[in-house]
């Protein structure tokens, strides 16, 4: 079982500012178009002090991306304790991932803008420092629901963790397209697109019968 405390650095007010103004320069211009005077200026201190929490631009880069998935990282821990069926947990991290999604819109943005970035060598630093415990935390849930007979044998449990996910991404990414499309009407309730997402990720889009057949 994992703990809160394996994420839950504390920062002090200095390092706060400084974070909170490189997540705003990070997600708007992304890691190459920002300097650290430009960070300095905005967290109104100097560049020595922020060398001085943080050894490097990358450094800062790592911990601004840490802090963007923190919320979701606290959600795990609630929900690896809670009663209730491995089915309900995920679908439990699935409406509450979705409410820090666009409850926190510059944390996404910079996710998102990494994401797209096409830079494999910190796309890999990104995998393993910052978003690789969100995905085997949530394969090892799935992996334990198919221990339990709650989930099929033959699907493979990273795969549905990371549709959870990218749905996620995707609504926040596509709803301003999609709210104009007369079809979508999902888009007007992101509650209402959590569930449906995640009753057709349970139970298909076939017949039970065509599925027993």
């Amino acid at each position: 079982m994992h703990s809160t405390q394996t994420h839950a650095k504390n920062f002090s007010s200095g390092e706060q500012a400084i974070l909170d103004a490189a997540g705003i320069l990070f997600a708007e211009k992304g890691f190459d178009a920002v300097s650290m005077s430009a960070i300095s200026r905005l967290a109104n201190t100097s560049k020595p002090n922020i060398y001085h929490h943080f050894q490097s631009k990358d450094e800062l880069y790592l911990a601004v991306m840490k802090a963007a998935v923190k919320r979701s990282l606290i959600l795990l821990d609630a929900l690896e304790v809670a009663p209730g069926t491995f089915r309900q947990r995920l679908a439990g991290f699935s409406t509450g991932q979705l409410e820090n999604i666009l409850t926190h819109k510059r944390s996404t943005q910079l996710i998102l803008r990494e994401a797209l970035s096409g830079n494999s060598q910190r796309g890999r630093e990104i995998a393993k420092h910052v978003v690789g415990e969100i995905s085997t935390r949530l394969v090892a849930m799935v992996k334990t629901g198919q221990q339990k007979g709650e989930f099929r044998d033959n699907i493979d449990p990273a795969l549905a963790a990371f549709m959870i996910v990218a749905s996620n991404m995707f609504f926040f990414q596509a709803a301003t397209i999609m709210q104009h499309l007369p079809e979508a009407g999902f888009t007007d309730d992101a509650d209402t697109f959590s569930k449906g997402v995640m009753d057709i990720l349970f139970n298909g889009v076939l017949r039970q019968e065509e599925q027993r057949s």
